[in-house]
């Protein structure tokens, strides 16, 4: 059998000379020019309205490094008095210092926003709870587990609140118009307009859009030379010429005929050597979070959708910690529900509470338990007030309600009205965090999408009330149930329960 041989060169032979310039590079896209930028572009520097950002990250990493530190200091002295031959302390250290940059909770691109900075920082201290157990094992030290189960969650609990801190005074300078990040939009001049509007009702998320590129190099009317307030300064195939002189940190690329897979790559590669960062918005449908996973087929960059969870281990554990967390707060919370229910019966002799069938999961009814915050004949008086309907959709709300007594108006201000549902919460019919519990009549009108809202159950609260609560629109609220029902994660539960805190104590968006 004869086998082809390649001649293969001696060892005293020099290796063949690879000229780098001559690799042929992907053509660029010609690109107008400003009269004033005759030399080609040099990549921008970082600009200083971004500096902030390394500085909120050491920020981050000295508060982790502080907590950590500080609780096994307390902890070795507590513990172990301070052993000199006792490893406990430095492994535990070690542990949480080598868990936390690999699972990139130190990452600078989820910083100051979203759930997943907190769910990277609980997953690198469980990994270090983890390794802390592992090297008990190995080194035959028995007496580890205070280390395991109360030092590395004592680090969690103090280290969530530092983030918390740090990120509640970046997104007070964020509100002030400080530490934002500036953003290119190109687009079409609708989406753009729609990215910018968001952008300006929510500051806390750190976009500025300061410039625009639309496909003609106008705005949205003929010869208009800015979209929704932001000057446009070019069109879409001149976009990396513009980045590289503005010095951008964010190409936010939305919807346009113009966008093409092959265009699209272009782009990334005119980028490459610049401070910015492209981000392209997924036009195709409202999914985000966890149930989104980028991976390679045939070559193809795909965007896997998983499809939402409804059973499995993370649902068995979100129902036990309702079921658990509200048993407690009613132990809690019971010199206070006894203090409101004499308050009510004395103030008009009527019921204290409140009985009215509300939807469930799968549709089925059940009956939720309130304060009552009205005048007993409430329901009848309301015929007489749907005139004076403030609310869009099949809801009904007034912002002066004459329907509602004075002990009910401070009930209903810092939510004390709903604490009864801590026991639909304990018998299983609603849950600690979901969509908001819909009336009968309601769910009737409901379109094919709006139904989705009942594949899981009601909660307490929701991404409606740390979003606005009554101040929300139909459309809003909706559109905030559908996204917590598709995106649902046990670490977003955890940042709608400690935003429902802060939003009842202030009293915002309830009437």
């Amino acid at each position: 059998m004869e086998e082809s041989v390649r001649p293969s060169s001696t060892v005293s032979e020099p290796p063949p000379h690879i000229d780098l310039k001559s690799i042929p590079r992907p053509p660029r896209p010609a690109a107008r020019l400003s009269p004033t930028s005759e030399q080609p572009e040099a990549p921008s520097p970082k600009t200083p309205s971004t500096a902030w950002e390394a500085r909120y990250r050491w920020w981050v990493i000295a508060s982790d490094v502080f907590a950590t530190l500080l609780v096994i200091a307390i902890s070795a002295f507590v513990i172990d008095r301070v052993a000199p031959q006792d490893m406990h302390a430095f492994g535990t250290a070690a542990a949480v210092f080598t868990a936390l940059p690999l699972s990139r909770a130190w990452s600078q691109q989820v910083l100051g926003e979203g759930a997943e900075e907190y769910r990277r920082l609980g997953r690198g201290l469980i990994a270090a709870a983890v390794l802390v157990a592992l090297g008990g094992l190995l080194f035959r030290a028995l007496d580890v587990q205070p280390w395991v189960f109360i030092v590395v969650p004592a680090i969690a609990l103090v280290a969530f609140l530092q983030r918390y801190a740090l990120r509640r005074v970046l997104h007070s300078q964020r509100r002030r118009g400080h530490c934002l990040l500036p953003v290119l939009a190109a687009g079409s001049p609708e989406t753009v307009a729609d990215l910018v509007a968001r952008t300006k009702a929510d500051p806390y998320v750190g976009w500025r859009v300061e410039a625009v590129c639309t496909f003609s190099g106008a705005g949205a009317e003929r010869g208009s030379g800015e979209v929704d307030g932001v000057p446009v300064v070019g069109r879409l195939d001149e976009l990396a010429a513009h980045v590289r002189r503005g010095g951008y940190r964010v190409v936010a690329v939305t919807a346009d005929q113009y966008w093409s897979p092959r265009r699209l790559q272009q782009l990334a590669w005119d980028l490459e050597g610049t401070s910015a960062e492209m981000v392209v918005a997924p036009v195709l449908m409202e999914v985000a979070g966890p149930r989104l996973n980028i991976s390679g087929v045939l070559g193809m960059p795909l965007l896997r959708v998983t499809a939402p969870t409804f059973t499995g281990a993370s649902r068995l554990v979100k129902e036990v910690v309702d079921r658990f967390a509200s048993a407690l707060l009613l132990t809690l919370f019971s010199p206070l529900l006894v203090a409101i229910a004499f308050a009510i019966k004395l103030s008009d002799r009527g019921p204290v509470i409140y009985r009215q069938r509300r939807v469930g999961r799968d549709g089925h009814t059940f009956t939720m338990l309130k304060f009552r915050t009205m005048v007993t004949d409430a329901d009848k008086i309301r015929k007489t007030l749907e005139a004076d309907n403030e609310a869009a959709g099949p809801l009904f709300k007034m912002r002066k309600d004459p329907r509602v007594t004075r002990v009910g108006a401070l009930l209903r201000r810092y939510s004390l009205d709903e604490l009864p549902q801590l026991l639909n919460v304990v018998v299983g019919t609603m849950s600690l965090v979901g969509p908001r519990p819909p009336l009968p009549e309601e769910t009737a009108t409901y379109a094919p999408e709006a139904r989705r809202r009942l594949l899981v159950k009601p909660g307490l609260t929701g991404l409606w009330q740390v979003s606005g609560r009554s101040d929300l629109t139909w459309d809003q609220s909706i559109r905030l149930d559908l996204r917590y029902v598709e995106d649902w994660s046990l670490a977003l539960d955890m940042v709608i329960l400690w935003k429902t805190a802060r939003a009842v104590f202030l009293g915002q968006g309830a009437y």
